[in-house]
């Protein structure tokens, strides 16, 4: 993608957040590009249909998660991204991996990074991520570049709770 499309495209997924998760993925994106990535917000917010359409193709586990966040007029309230590589959309490399879950990490938020791991590859991943082994050659979850909030459940969210109420 163009650059200056990645970055309009970014703005406008941005806006389908809810505004705390949007302040932190903004910060999330401004220190990657520093770092000399280029990610893009691939999937903000999801209408229900479309959640049903991933969960049955097994994309998601869930039936509604956090993509599917809305206030209580509708208004879009996303609390989670699919944020590609923009230089390897189908395939991200374990650094960009690494280096997304990082990020997220120190901005309260997590990913799928370890979903579905042992603990002994999801052990792997975070030590590599402590000393900062940005190209080790470690496993990923089967979701690893969905950012979500950290220590807070879709079931909080659909319930009317909000990541900054706690």
């Amino acid at each position: 993608m163009q650059e200056a499309a990645r970055q309009v495209r970014n703005a406008q997924r941005l806006t389908e957040l809810y505004p705390w998760f949007a302040e932190r993925q903004l910060a999330v994106i401004q220190e990657l590009q520093a770092a000399g990535l280029r990610p893009r917000i691939q999937d903000a917010w999801r209408s229900s249909e479309d959640q049903l359409k991933a969960f049955n193709s097994g994309h998601s586990k869930l039936k509604f998660g956090f993509h599917n966040v809305t206030g209580k007029t509708g208004k879009k309230e996303s609390l989670a991204v699919d944020l590609l590589d923009d230089n390897s959309p189908l395939k991200p490399s374990s650094a960009y991996v690494l280096r997304v879950t990082a990020v997220a990490e120190m901005h309260g938020l997590t990913t799928g990074a370890r979903w579905g791991l042992p603990s002994n590859l999801a052990n792997a991943l975070d030590a590599a991520i402590a000393i900062q082994a940005w190209k080790a050659p470690v496993k990923v979850g089967w979701d690893p570049i969905h950012i979500e909030p950290a220590n807070f459940t879709p079931e909080q969210a659909a319930e009317g709770a909000r990541p900054d109420d706690l």
